[in-house]
C-alpha cells in the first residue's frame, strides 16, 4: 500500500465515510492522476494506487471531495474540495496522510 489516508471529521468526533479522493503526479507543469478511492466505513483508502504499483519518487497531490460529504447532512463548508501537495522520496516505500476534516477548517500531517 504505497498511498494511503485516513479521514476523520473532529466535528462529530468520527470517521468521514463516503469522501473521494484522488491522487495525481505531477509531471512538467501538469498533473496527471495515478489512482483514486472513496473512504470507507472507517475513513480510509488503504492505497490509492493500483494492485502492485509503486510509488516513485517526485511530486504527488490528493484532493479530497468534501462538498458531497458536507452537504449529505446539510453542513455549510468552507472547503468544496482540500488538495494536499507532497514530495516522495527515492527509497520510501510507503506514504499515508491523514485529514483532520471540520467544516471551516483541516489539518494533515505525514502518518505511519
Amino acid at each position: 500500500m504505497p498511498v494511503s489516508t485516513h479521514v476523520l471529521d473532529t466535528r462529530l468526533g468520527r470517521p468521514a465515510a463516503g469522501i473521494r479522493v484522488q491522487l495525481e503526479q505531477r509531471e512538467g507543469d501538469e498533473w496527471r492522476v495515478v489512482g483514486s478511492g472513496e473512504t470507507n466505513g472507517d475513513g480510509r483508502v488503504s492505497n490509492l494506487l493500483p494492485d502492485g504499483a509503486a510509488i516513485a519518487p517526485g511530486d504527488y497531490r490528493l484532493t479530497f471531495e468534501t462538498r458531497q460529504y458536507f452537504a449529505s447532512s446539510s453542513t455549510t463548508t468552507l472547503y468544496p474540495s482540500i488538495s494536499i501537495a507532497f514530495e516522495a522520496a527515492a527509497g520510501q516505500s510507503h506514504y499515508h496522510v491523514p485529514l483532520l476534516l471540520s467544516p471551516f477548517g483541516y489539518t494533515t500531517y505525514r502518518g505511519s
